[in-house]
């Protein structure tokens, strides 16, 4: 059932009509105890009644239970008939046992055999209520009793009494639920009209001004989901901005240096073109992928990437992506892995980027021969990396400028301005820290990010 219209209406339907069904069953019982309540007090005064009447016309009780004897029939009486005919029946008995008089309605058998008070007796498959009464004057016993089944036909008739009306209105109940579902709804129809009616340029949040509480949560994960594409969109702009502007550049020079090798007939400007091809062409290339990098880091969420990762070996796999440039470079990597250091549960692409770009410029920027130490530690809840190079480094205020994007140093002028700025968003996402230290042997970038160490698993 998709309709939320529908469900709501099917649900309120089957509640109303299960409250309905209960409201009917109690009115049955209740109504069936009221009946026999009354109709018992009926029958009580019947008795009473008729006993009291017999003694005040002095009714000759030896000459009925002589004609009795001698086989004529009893005299009949008549008693008050309601809406129900000939609901009550009524006996009168000598203490002997031979019947003085009866109903037209009574049947010829004694309706009980009980002296006073109720009881319930089956006559020829025919359930009776009976009241007994001793009338002590004149020896007789005066039996009055009413047929179950006339009294259950009486609580049948009341109950479908209410029934009748309540099926009736059943349809106009359904037709009202309609409309008041759809006027409840008409919130979200209007919210619908409005999202449907923008561009895929309207990222503005909607409203909550006069919107009802239950619709407030929707519309906040709506505004968040909002800010969310109008973030991702402009990182794109920045991305698209940012590769035109840097990569226009390199071009223009590849451009430039291949019509030079083009034009010139002496093969050693050509050589020297063509070297500054291949150096321009691996700039673009290193360029490119850190366009790449910025943007994979730019919309990666750590807390769901999460993974179990052997530190140390990661590490090495860094190290190891970085080996042709060390050779380049005549620089090599050392790597320090505390004893402690093991497996830990973190976002293995943002730990790799950011620790990469961080041993790249090291090798970038340390003298030929001299080595890179990168060391691995744990220090208690924490992941601490530190990248240290031989190099000159750089001031404070250096390296907060040169953690912009773009934003090159005076010296090394092959960097592309983004390893840095890779660096300090892939810890943010990782919600370390990044610090520079400027020792007296040379230059350290180092890291420290929340880990989620794993249990070493038995060999």
């Amino acid at each position: 059932m998709s309709s939320i219209r529908l469900r709501l209406i099917v649900i309120l339907l089957a509640t109303t009509g299960a409250v309905w069904c209960c409201a009917v069953f109690w009115t049955y019982l209740s109504t069936q105890h009221q009946v026999e309540r009354v109709l018992d007090a009926r029958l009580t005064e019947a008795a009473r009644m008729v006993s009291s009447l017999i003694t005040d016309h002095h009714i000759d009780v030896a000459a009925a239970v002589e004609a009795a004897t001698v086989g004529d029939v009893p005299p009949e009486f008549t008693v008050a008939e309601g809406d129900y005919n000939r609901q009550l029946s009524c006996q009168i008995w000598s203490l002997q046992g031979q019947l003085v008089s009866r109903s037209a309605s009574a049947p010829a058998t004694s309706l009980a055999d009980h002296d006073k008070g109720f009881r319930e007796t089956t006559i020829k498959g025919e359930r009776w209520r009976v009241y007994a009464v001793i009338n002590p004057t004149l020896g007789v016993r005066v039996l009055v009793g009413d047929s179950l089944e006339m009294r259950d036909r009486l609580v049948g008739d009341v109950v479908k009494g209410q029934l009748v009306p309540a099926l009736a209105i059943l349809p106009v109940l359904a037709a009202l639920l309609w409309l008041s579902v759809d006027r409840g709804l008409a919130p979200l129809n209007r919210i619908a009209s409005a999202l449907s009616g923008r561009s895929a340029d309207e990222l503005h949040p909607v409203g909550e001004a006069g919107a009802p509480r239950e619709i407030r949560p929707l519309l906040r994960s709506l505004n968040s989901l909002f800010g969310r594409v109008t973030q991702a969109r402009e990182r794109e702009r920045t991305f698209i901005a940012y590769a035109a502007h840097e990569l226009k550049t390199p071009l223009a020079g590849l451009k430039t240096q291949a019509q030079v090798a083009l034009r010139s007939d002496d093969a050693a400007v050509r050589e020297t073109a063509l070297g500054h091809i291949s150096t321009s062409v691996d700039r673009t290339g290193r360029l490119v992928r850190q366009l790449i990098d910025m943007a994979a880091v730019d919309s990666a969420e750590a807390d769901r990437a999460r993974e179990a990762i052997d530190v140390a070996a990661a590490m090495r796999e860094v190290s190891a992506d970085l080996e042709n440039l060390g050779i380049a470079r005549n620089v090599s990597v050392d790597i320090h892995a505390g004893v402690t250091v093991g497996r830990a549960s973190l976002n293995r692409m943002l730990l790799h980027l950011a620790v990469r770009n961080i041993l790249e410029n090291a090798i970038q920027h340390a003298p030929a021969g001299s080595h890179v130490d990168l060391i691995v530690e744990r220090d208690g809840t924490k992941l601490r990396i530190e990248v240290v190079d031989q190099g000159a480094g750089m001031t404070p205020a250096q390296s907060r400028h040169l953690v912009g994007r773009f934003n090159r140093g005076s010296r090394g002028g092959e960097g592309t301005g983004l390893g840095l700025s890779i660096v300090e968003m892939a810890i943010q996402k990782l919600g370390g820290e990044l610090a520079f230290d400027q020792r007296a042997n040379g230059f350290a970038v180092r890291v420290s990010v929340p880990a989620g160490w794993l249990a070493e698993q038995a060999r």
